[in-house]
């Protein structure tokens, strides 16, 4: 899988792509980061992507013909079909993202999230570019770097290979049945007075198997 990060920050992200199971999915080959500069793709000297919003108020809003052509220079230079390739962008009045749209989103070849700033993105990018409109939560970010990387970190981790027990991503929170997932103890069995359940000492796997289905329930 590709992923690509339309952003002026391009370098914002670079740390928590390079550790833990971000990092060894790239390194194995399961999914390729990329990091593409808006400004870049710029029309005045300046380099500038942002201008006052049209019938006025606060902020600055991103200009569509920026993003437009980073966007084209991605998908004109890539072999990626149409149908395989989704242009996500990341906005606090987008449809709130769940579980479920990371199992549908794993089966692209190839992703683009559109990171925004500032007062927010020219509505013709919405309108005419991408493909649909995510929020993580209901609350303002200062960009829109971090909801892409939490939306991105949601789907590698079901890429084939990158989890190192293939069923954590079955049986994790959200996934099986859409309950959330059971308690987790380990060892010692005992410590400061707390205790582990003594079912899950038992050895008794149905009664074990029981408790998790109840306690994730509950």
């Amino acid at each position: 899988m590709i992923i690509n990060f339309l952003t002026i920050f391009p370098k914002i992200l670079d740390s928590y792509i390079t550790e833990s199971i971000m990092g060894r999915a790239q390194n194995s080959g399961a999914v390729d980061f990329k990091f593409h500069d808006i400004r870049d793709f710029s029309t005045n000297k300046h380099n500038k992507i942002d201008c006052t919003p049209c019938g006025g108020g606060a902020g600055m809003v991103m200009q569509v013909e920026p993003i437009h052509k980073a966007v084209l220079n991605i998908t004109e230079n890539s072999t990626t079909l149409k149908e395989e390739r989704r242009i996500i962008l990341l906005s606090a009045k987008g449809r709130r993202y769940t579980q479920r749209d990371a199992e549908r989103l794993v089966n692209y070849k190839e992703l683009i999230f559109i990171c925004g700033r500032y007062e927010g993105i020219d509505e013709r990018v919405n309108e005419n570019i991408a493909d649909e409109e995510i929020s993580i939560g209901d609350f303002i970010l200062t960009g829109g770097e971090l909801s892409a990387m939490v939306v991105a970190d949601s789907v590698v981790r079901l890429l084939p290979g990158v989890l190192g027990n293939e069923l954590s991503s079955v049986f994790e929170s959200h996934s099986k049945d859409g309950y959330l997932e059971h308690p987790h103890y380990t060892k010692p069995e005992s410590y400061n007075g707390w205790s582990v359940p003594k079912v899950l000492l038992s050895g008794n796997h149905a009664q074990i198997k029981k408790w998790r289905e109840e306690n994730s329930k509950k």
